[in-house]
């Protein structure tokens, strides 16, 4: 192996699709620059690399032009939220507490004689 490049991956997937690619790239490479050399757009032309977030291993990179990788990292590439996660969780306790209410009016109803 050439000691000047380096093996990592590059990530992204959609509700039906994904891909992990692995690309070999100089040593020195950015975070940004692995998901250009992986050619992942021509599999996802949607992604925007000037807005698009990026991760390694989980972890949300500020600025993905200046993160230097290492040997074996994984850069992901992060689709927008469909829905703010705090609302869903706000609309999903407010149906389990309707839902009990529910259930508690009828379980009443069926007490009395």
């Amino acid at each position: 192996m050439n000691e000047s490049l380096i093996n990592v991956e590059v990530a992204y997937a959609l509700p039906g699709k994904q891909r992990i690619i692995s690309v070999q790239v100089p040593k020195g490479t950015s975070a940004y620059d692995a998901v250009e050399q992986s050619n992942i757009l021509t599999q996802f032309p949607e992604i925007d690399l000037a807005t698009a977030k990026m991760g390694v291993f989980g972890k949300a990179l500020p600025k993905p032009k200046d993160y230097v990788l290492i040997e074996g990292e994984r850069v992901e590439i992060y689709r927008p939220l469909i829905a703010d996660p705090k609302e869903v969780r706000k609309q999903r306790a407010a149906k389990v507490k309707a839902q009990k209410a529910i259930e508690k009016e009828q379980a009443g109803k069926q007490e009395k004689p």
